[in-house]
């Protein structure tokens, strides 16, 4: 624009026109100068403060009455960067992932949790409804870890939680299968061998 051009416009070069302004006359930037104008003349004639950009005057404490530290000190703060194992259980429990989280653990670390001796013997299938189901090597095994079911099922509380799981289903080896080859025909059904 021209210098021409601004000293035409009212108020230019900070003169303050007594006319009334159209809105017509007005460009966006004036516009907006001129409402702020408008509501900092509104505030200091409420008493406000203008320009610091408070509401309100600032309220000055006594020395000694301090409301806040500026300091962490020695002890922990919340402030102070937290853990991240911390940050991750929080973040879980919030949304609800804690099972999940238990059952990956469970399965993962089954080893470390019941130890190598029946981990070698051992091994979880599934978790479904807090029941975790564990197949044995053999029926010896199969009955061996229903004697210790008990110790097991704390051990497993110990490590992923209490109500992750609730009880064990252990089962021995599938028996063997007579179907031969991939394609099959269902038999006749059982019958009486014996006479």
């Amino acid at each position: 624009m021209s210098d021409e051009a601004h000293s035409s416009r009212p108020g230019a070069a900070g003169e303050p026109s007594n006319r009334p302004i159209e809105p017509g006359e007005l460009g966006g930037y004036e516009r907006a100068r001129k409402a702020l104008e408008e509501a900092r003349a509104a505030a200091r004639a409420a008493g406000k403060s203008v320009g610091r950009g408070r509401a309100s005057p600032v309220r000055r404490t006594p020395r000694g009455a301090q409301t806040r530290k500026r300091w962490s000190g020695s002890g922990p703060d919340a402030r102070d960067p937290q853990p991240f194992g911390r940050l991750v259980g929080g973040l879980a429990k919030d949304r609800g992932w804690q099972e999940k989280i238990g059952e990956g653990t469970l399965f993962g670390m089954w080893d470390n949790i019941v130890g190598a001796d029946i981990a070698a013997h051992a091994k979880p299938i599934e978790l479904r409804d807090n029941v975790l189901h564990v197949q044995a090597e053999s029926t010896a095994w199969a009955t061996q870890l229903r004697y210790v079911q008990s110790q097991i099922l704390a051990k497993i509380a110990a490590a992923v939680g209490d109500g992750v799981v609730k009880s064990l289903r252990i089962s021995g080896p599938k028996g063997p299968s007579w179907r031969k080859g991939e394609r099959h025909v269902r038999g006749r059904g059982p019958r009486d061998t014996y006479g």
